[in-house]
């Protein structure tokens, strides 16, 4: 939410938020006054983690913590007075930041009974008793959403997980996680200014209703607020997109916020298929995979760290390293149990210099016809999430099922056993893509969609390709030369690039809140824990150094995943410095056995 001056402290934003729900969802207003103190208590936590993690408090830094994690259960009421002992120019503004995240979680955590509400009433239909059984009575994509939508915290690291800088409250209750559902909007961009494929049309292929372009004009999808966003404030942009007068196309908000779950197919409709993979300027085509549930849209507003705009280069990468990657894990034994939701299409407008990232749109794969019987996919970021039927965590409820289902009896030892193969079922393909091939897949656990059969990890779904990095010596060496576009920021030369993205992501973002989960759910042994995932790390590694191409990169790659210390990403110093990676050094739980 936008605030009224960078320095507003919480209670003062909080009572200018109140004010605007008296008017909006007055309902909602006595929930929002009880949520807050959680709320500021859940960033507040998160904040002294980070300022600690990243050395900017010195005290109460456990040094052998695993990847410099440190448990701060007291915290300041307001979150931002954390910040005051920085004397930094950007401190002003990450307060801002802070306090936004703040009443923000206050506002979703006031709106999560109507969620466990939906959630309640699929169990219901389905007759099940935990979250797993709701899958009966709902397509695959919208299980997803529906098990999404209860990670109201957002980024299980980042202070800033529930910023929505540039929303005012009537624009998160109608557009956030929890509202039921959004809008997409059309509008004809002049085809000058048009870059890449006719996702109008491909659009109008599923749902026959929607309008054709105008003459010299293709049809583009934007978010409804993003639209209503531009027409206000960008003017420069009105010779080149004209609004349609035509029925707005529903959609779900998903956790990644500016990508939308878009309803089935209509009848009569034809699968979409893209263009094959082209270079830079290459023209659109037919041709490709269909299936396509979810838009991603440029949306304007800053969530964690950045905005959420989408630049030229991201619509045109999609269809290209969807089909990189579809070709190399084809091809290897760890890739059978992936499933990637590819790109296949994407287009933006771009009307100059500084000026692509406003009204872009890149169309997703979705779960439609991937699954087997019995299989459920579910995403990572929701396993940690509480389940409003049992009270215990998604990822609790696996281990139970998985505990009768393998025969374990103690609590510990199925969660130690279900943590082994859910670590050689996410490693091996991302290990494999980093080392033999030079990609680095952004394997967080908003990237991640396990599957499992029966509480038994199964398979692994891959998405959203933007925040990967092709390094390009190795792609080479393979004889692969994907055509990126110019100045693509997913590709790079250095190796440490590379392999920080996935240590970060895969091993620290993922791994390790599944093990604080179970340690808390389960009584996991953390360093037992540890010993059974570097025992995957060294099986994985083992096959690849047998392979002379990737035996040197091997032994390097091992050789940094289980060093003493290795980078984390320092989310607080980030925002400080204004962008671009940032890592500190972290203790390593990998180094020894």
């Amino acid at each position: 939410m936008s605030v009224r001056t960078a320095t507003a402290g919480l209670a003062a934003t909080a009572g200018a938020v109140r004010q605007e729900l008296a008017r909006a969802a007055p309902e909602l207003v006595p929930a929002f006054r009880a949520a807050l103190p959680a709320a500021a208590a859940v960033v507040g936590r998160r904040l002294l983690e980070a300022l600690h993690r990243e050395g900017l408090l010195g005290a109460g830094r456990d040094p052998h913590a695993a990847f410099g994690r440190v448990e701060c259960p007291v915290t300041p009421a307001d979150p931002a007075a954390l910040l005051e002992p920085l004397h930094h120019p950007a401190r002003d503004q990450l307060a801002a930041e802070v306090t936004d995240a703040s009443v923000n979680l206050a506002l979703a955590y006031a709106r999560r009974p109507a969620v466990e509400a939906r959630a309640r009433a699929a169990a219901a239909e389905a007759q099940a008793y935990d979250l797993l059984g709701c899958a009966a009575a709902l397509p695959d994509d919208d299980y997803a959403v529906l098990l999404e939508r209860l990670a109201t915290e957002g980024h299980n690291l980042h202070p800033c997980g529930r910023t929505r800088l540039g929303w005012a409250p009537r624009d998160v209750l109608a557009h956030d996680l929890e509202t039921p559902g959004t809008a997409v909007r059309l509008a004809a961009v002049r085809h000058t200014a048009h870059r890449g494929d006719d996702i109008g049309a491909a659009l109008r292929a599923s749902y026959p209703w929607l309008p054709a372009a105008p003459p010299g004009y293709r049809v583009q999808p934007l978010h409804a607020w993003q639209l209503d966003h531009l027409l206000r404030h960008r003017p420069d942009l009105s010779g080149l997109l004209h609004p349609l007068d035509a029925p707005e196309l529903p959609a779900v908000p998903t956790g990644a916020l500016r990508t939308l779950l878009l309803p089935p197919a209509g009848a009569g409709s034809r699968p979409y298929r893209s263009a094959p993979e082209r270079g830079p300027g290459g023209a659109p085509g037919t041709g490709g995979p269909p299936g396509c549930r979810y838009l991603k849209l440029s949306l304007d507003i800053q969530v964690t760290s950045t905005r959420r705009t989408i630049s030229v280069a991201s619509t045109r990468n999609g269809p290209v390293v969807s089909a990189l990657l579809a070709r190399v894990l084809a091809g290897e034994p760890a890739g059978h149990r992936v499933v990637l939701l590819a790109e296949p299409a994407g287009a933006a407008l771009d009307a100059g210099a500084g000026r692509d990232r406003d009204a872009a749109a890149i169309l997703r794969q979705g779960l439609a016809g991937r699954l087997g019987p019995g299989e459920v996919a579910v995403p990572a970021a929701a396993l940690t999430a509480r389940s409003p039927l049992t009270g215990g965590t998604l990822l609790s409820e696996l281990v139970d099922r998985y505990a009768a289902t393998r025969g374990r009896g103690c609590r510990a030892g199925a969660a130690l056993a279900f943590l082994t193969e859910y670590a050689a079922l996410l490693l091996p393909p991302v290990l494999t893509l980093c080392t033999r091939y030079g990609v680095g897949f952004e394997a967080h656990l908003q990237n991640c969609l396990p599957t499992f059969v029966a509480g038994a990890p199964h398979r692994m779904v891959l998405r959203d390709l933007a925040g990967l990095r092709l390094h390009l010596p190795r792609l080479r060496a393979r004889g692969l030369a994907p055509r990126l576009w110019p100045g693509s920021v997913v590709a790079t030369t250095d190796v440490d690039v590379l392999r920080a993205k996935v240590a970060y992501t895969a091993f620290q973002a993922h791994l390790g809140e599944l093990v604080l989960a179970l340690r808390g759910s389960h009584g996991l042994d953390e360093p037992a824990a540890w010993r059974v995932v570097r025992g995957v790390v060294d099986e994985a590694y083992a096959g690849l150094a047998g392979d002379r191409a990737s035996a040197a990169a091997a032994r390097a790659d091992h050789a940094f995943l289980t060093a003493p210390r290795v980078p984390h990403k320092a989310l607080v110093r980030m925002r400080l410095a204004g962008g671009g990676d940032c890592y500190v050094p972290v203790h390593n739980p990998l180094h020894g056995r």
